[in-house]
């Protein structure tokens, strides 16, 4: 299998798609093969991504299955509430997009981050003076690089790992939407000395988030749509901010006070794609270079930040084969739910693995319009018993296995 991906490798540079990036959906979008075309110009056997396809809708209630290779969109199939005009709550995917977000401020606002991702960043100068002085002192050594890479030490959830062994934690975190608020992240615990483990704390990217917020003065959401989803050619997005039932960082009307910046972004996916190939293509967007080559790179490898874990800023990475027969190169975000977005550099790829339980679907989160019908067809589906196992990285398989060159 290794001399097959390695030939893959090779053949994808002689179609590479560099100078394509497709026009906003309502401006035709992605282009598109069809018949005996997809397997001539993309060498995808469309008969292998039907039974990943097939396999995803035994994994979750609601979803799809998305390729997009040398910048075609050669695969396009849904079940239940999946839609292209869908914008479930895409739970932890939202973390990828704080970290986007992040690179595009060290880029835009380098002069007040002079140490970029080694910026010691628990001071006002970064974050809510409300929150100072620091409930632990240990805090000021945490760097941007550790938050954005879970290193931090900030307390997530079990088990945590410390220089590649797996450990549990004791007295794990609250994790969801609560620990996207304010006053639950900057007051999380910590599980070790910044630096010495990685725990997965969806606290910690909200951090990053809350550092976005104070830089450009505006809110993370905000800045996305300037700097990102607008340029990207976006159609409808939001978050998932109406969250009534949290104690605490929501206003009169159950809205979260502030963008959520560990999760719970609502996206289409057919702009789920943009967002991959944009990664794809080392955050170039067009003519224009949205973040750096540098950092967009750093997403998809291991990171001097965290030794600990396969999982660079808020990806996980397969450089150390993670996942069998898949390139060392690609990269993914999960999230609750069964969602993935993934990023095959070596063959010129981006998948969305769209998921979804009814809950995360509501349109009562985000209040943003349902433009598609449902047909009702999912409505008595079950988890199969014993679950489905890890169906993040069997997705990834079965797609890379679907190329003949």
């Amino acid at each position: 299998m290794k001399s097959i991906l390695c030939a893959l490798v090779i053949a994808s540079s002689a179609f590479s798609a560099d100078s394509y990036f497709p026009p906003p959906d309502k401006k035709g979008g992605w282009r598109t093969l069809s018949g005996a075309e997809i397997e001539k110009t993309t060498g995808i056997d469309k008969q292998k991504l039907d039974e990943a396809f097939d396999y995803v809708q035994t994994t979750t209630q609601h979803g799809g299955l998305l390729v997009v290779r040398h910048g075609y969109l050669v695969y396009e199939r849904y079940f239940g509430r999946g839609d292209r005009e869908a914008l479930p709550e895409l739970a932890s995917c939202g973390k990828a997009f704080t970290t986007v977000a992040v690179g595009i401020m060290l880029k835009d606002n380098a002069s007040q981050i002079p140490n970029g991702l080694d910026e010691k960043i628990f001071t006002p100068r970064y974050l809510p003076e409300q929150y100072f002085p620091l409930d632990d002192p240990r805090k000021a050594q945490i760097t941007l690089g550790q938050v954005l890479a879970m290193s931090a030490g900030i307390r997530g959830t079990s088990p945590m790992y410390v220089n590649g062994v797996r450990k549990p934690l004791e007295n794990p975190a609250q994790d969801g939407p609560i620990a996207t608020t304010d006053d639950v992240a900057m007051r999380q615990t910590l599980a070790c000395a910044p630096g010495d483990c990685y725990s997965y704390a969806t606290s910690s990217p909200h951090i990053a988030a809350m550092m976005v917020r104070k830089v450009a003065g505006m809110e993370m959401e905000d800045f996305m749509r300037k700097k990102l989803t607008t340029p990207l050619g976006f159609g409808t997005w939001g978050y998932a901010m109406y969250r009534p039932h949290l104690p605490s960082g929501i206003d009169a009307n159950g809205r979260m006070l502030h963008t959520p910046g560990g999760g719970s972004i609502a996206v289409r996916s057919t702009d789920m794609l943009r967002f991959g190939y944009l990664m794809l293509h080392e955050g170039k967007w067009g003519k224009e270079q949205i973040v750096t080559s540098a950092f967009a790179q750093a997403c998809g490898r291991m990171v001097k930040y965290n030794p600990h874990y396969n999982h660079s800023f808020n990806f996980n990475v397969n450089e150390e084969g993670q996942y069998a027969d898949v390139p060392a190169d690609a990269y993914w975000k999960a999230g609750a739910g069964g969602h993935a977005i993934y990023v095959v550099p070596s063959l010129d790829m981006v998948i969305y693995k769209m998921g979804g339980n009814e809950g995360q679907y509501d349109p009562a989160l985000t209040r943003l319009p349902v433009k598609y019908t449902y047909d009702g067809s999912r409505a008595n589906w079950q988890l199969p018993a014993g679950g489905v196992g890890d169906s993040t990285g069997k997705t990834l398989q079965m797609v890379v296995a679907a190329l003949s060159k």
